[in-house]
């Protein structure tokens, strides 16, 4: 395990120091994840703003929920699927939906389920989708313009679902109710 500090209001880099301090008034704690990236204020905020252009991209919140998931369930990244839980259910998301991704089996809704899908191969095939997926999911309802925003997210869940590889970043009590394991894991641990 890498040994990454997680970072306080005191202890933050100057350039983190502001957004670390803003997030602990606002939320009452410092995410271990924003613990961790405050380390280098430039992932910080590239993940930050990353995020509120996933937020602009055309994706319902609901839909940007289902890819966040859906890549941190292929990346196994405990921490993220934990978090995008408890997020999904503060907004009052489909927990159904949510749970499905979590547990990567089809999702009732078929739109829903071909951008589940969509995401997973995207992940799965590192971007190397073939035209039958993009055109399976271009059917569903979708466009080419969702199509890279889905590319968004993925992009987006790598730094976050990488560096909690790295760092083991710890699930924070806020998100415990949700907590999960990655399959592989679930394996080694019952092996």
């Amino acid at each position: 395990m890498a040994k990454f500090q997680l970072h306080t209001p005191e202890t933050a880099p100057d350039g983190s120091r502001d957004f670390i301090s803003g997030v602990n008034k606002k939320m009452g704690f410092v995410p271990s994840l924003y613990a961790v990236f405050a380390e280098n204020p430039a992932v910080l905020n590239a993940y930050n703003q990353l995020s509120d252009q996933l937020g602009q991209s055309g994706l319902t919140a609901l839909e940007q929920q289902v890819v966040t998931i859906t890549a941190s369930v292929e990346n196994e990244c405990h921490f993220c699927v934990a978090a995008h839980t408890t997020i999904s259910e503060g907004a009052g998301l489909d927990l159904d939906v949510i749970y499905a991704v979590r547990e990567d089996r089809p999702i009732a809704d078929p739109k829903l389920e071909a951008l589940r899908v969509f995401t997973k191969k995207t992940v799965i095939d590192r971007g190397f989708v073939s035209d039958a997926d993009v055109e399976a999911f271009l059917s569903a309802g979708y466009t080419r313009a969702n199509v890279l925003a889905v590319i968004l997210g993925v992009a987006l869940k790598v730094i976050s679902n990488y560096t909690n590889h790295l760092a083991e970043t710890p699930v924070d009590e806020a998100f415990a109710k949700h907590a999960w394991t990655p399959e592989l894991k679930r394996e080694a641990a019952m092996a």
